[in-house]
C-alpha cells in the first residue's frame, strides 16, 4: 500500500496528460484507504468515509475541469489552462483535495480518527501530488487564490484556539501553513516549495515526538517529562518553529512571504496573515507550556519510563528536530 501511494504521488509528478494526473491522484486516494481504517475502530471507519468522500469528490471536479478544458481548448496538457472556467474548477478541486479553507471541514475530523503514523503521512505526503498539479497550473485569477490562502490563515489560526486534542490542533495548524504556501503561489513558486518543505520537517518531528510520547490530548501531555525528558525539552523549539518565532527555522518562509506580499504591494494581506501567525503561536505555546513547564504530580511508577531502555526509533526525530 505505501508502494502504491508512493506510485500514485509519482505518476502525477511525471504526467504532463490531465488523464494520468486524476489517476495518480485516484491511485494515492485508495492506496491510503486501507492505511486509515486498518484499526477497524469505529472512529478510524468514520474517519476513512470521510477522507473518501471528500477526494472523490474533488477528484472528479479535477476530472470534469480538464474534460471542459480539453473540451474547450482541443489538447488536454496540464500548462495551458488558458480559460478561466476550467481553471478555477481545478484550483478549488485541489483545494479541496488539500483541505484549505473555506473547503478545510473534513481535515481536522478526518486526522482526529486516525492514529498518529497515517496522520502524518495524512498531513506531509497527500499533500505532495496535488500541490504539484496547482504549481504547474498557474491559476491566472489571482484573486481565488488570495482568498483561499488568508481564509486559510485565519481559520487555521482561530480554528485550532479552543482545541484539546493534539491531532485537531495539527489539522489546523496544517490549514494555516498550506494558507501561507498558497498566499505566495503565484508570485513565488519555489518559496512556496521552500515553505512546504520546511512544514514536513517541522510536521513530521511533532508527529513522532507525540507518537514516541504516546500523547493525543494536552492533558497527556504533562506526563511526557517523566517518560522522555530528553525529548520534551526539544518539542517547544519545534513548535516555536511551527508558530514562525525569529531565531528559529520556521520564521525564514514567513518572514520571506511576507516580504514578497509586500512587495506585491498587498501589505494589509500581508498584515492581516501575519497576525494569523500569531493566533497559531497562542495554541503552540499553550502545548509547549503543558509539555515543559508544568509538571504532573507523579509517582515513582510513571518516572521509571526513561530510566528503561526504549524501543523506539528515535533516529529520524533527532535529524529532523
Amino acid at each position: 500500500l505505501l508502494f502504491a501511494m508512493g506510485l500514485g504521488t509519482t505518476i502525477t509528478f511525471a504526467s504532463s496528460h490531465w488523464l494520468l494526473a486524476w489517476m495518480g491522484l485516484e491511485i494515492n486516494t485508495l492506496a491510503i484507504l486501507p492505511l486509515m481504517c486498518q484499526s477497524h475502530h469505529p472512529r478510524a471507519v468514520e474517519a476513512t468515509i470521510k477522507y473518501f468522500l471528500t477526494q472523490a469528490t474533488a477528484a472528479a471536479m479535477l476530472l470534469f475541469a480538464s474534460i471542459t478544458n480539453a473540451w474547450i481548448t482541443g489538447q488536454w496538457n496540464l500548462e495551458f489552462m488558458s480559460y478561466s472556467l476550467p481553471t478555477t474548477l481545478v484550483t478549488v478541486a485541489l483545494a479541496l483535495k488539500i483541505g484549505l479553507a473555506p473547503l478545510h471541514a473534513w481535515m481536522p475530523e478526518v486526522l482526529q480518527g486516525l492514529d498518529l503514523t497515517t496522520g502524518l503521512i495524512l498531513s506531509t505526503w497527500q499533500k505532495l501530488a496535488p500541490f504539484c498539479l496547482l504549481l504547474q497550473i498557474n491559476p491566472s485569477n489571482t484573486s481565488l487564490l488570495l482568498i483561499l490562502g488568508l481564509a486559510s490563515t485565519l481559520i487555521g489560526g482561530w480554528g485550532g484556539l479552543n482545541q484539546n486534542q493534539l491531532r485537531k490542533i495539527l489539522a489546523y495548524s496544517s490549514i494555516a501553513h498550506l494558507g501561507w504556501m498558497i498566499l505566495v503561489l503565484q508570485f513565488f513558486p519555489s518559496l512556496t516549495l521552500l515553505t512546504l518543505l520546511m512544514y514536513f520537517v517541522m510536521t513530521f518531528s511533532l508527529f513522532i515526538s507525540f507518537k514516541v510520547n504516546n500523547s493525543t490530548t494536552i492533558n497527556s501531555l504533562s506526563m511526557s517529562w517523566s517518560k522522555t525528558p530528553i525529548i520534551s525539552s526539544m518539542v517547544p523549539f519545534i513548535l516555536l518553529s511551527l508558530g514562525g518565532l525569529p531565531p528559529l527555522s520556521g520564521f525564514m518562509p514567513k518572514w520571506l512571504i511576507l516580504q514578497e506580499l509586500t512587495k506585491q504591494s498587498l501589505a494589509p494581506l500581508a498584515t492581516l496573515a501575519a497576525l494569523s501567525a500569531l493566533l497559531s503561536l497562542y495554541f503552540y505555546l499553550r502545548i509547549s507550556y503543558a509539555m515543559t513547564l508544568t509538571m504532573s504530580p507523579n509517582t515513582l511508577l510513571n518516572a521509571l519510563p526513561w530510566r528503561l531502555p526504549s524501543n523506539q526509533h528515535t533516529l529520524p526525530l533527532a535529524i529532523t528536530t
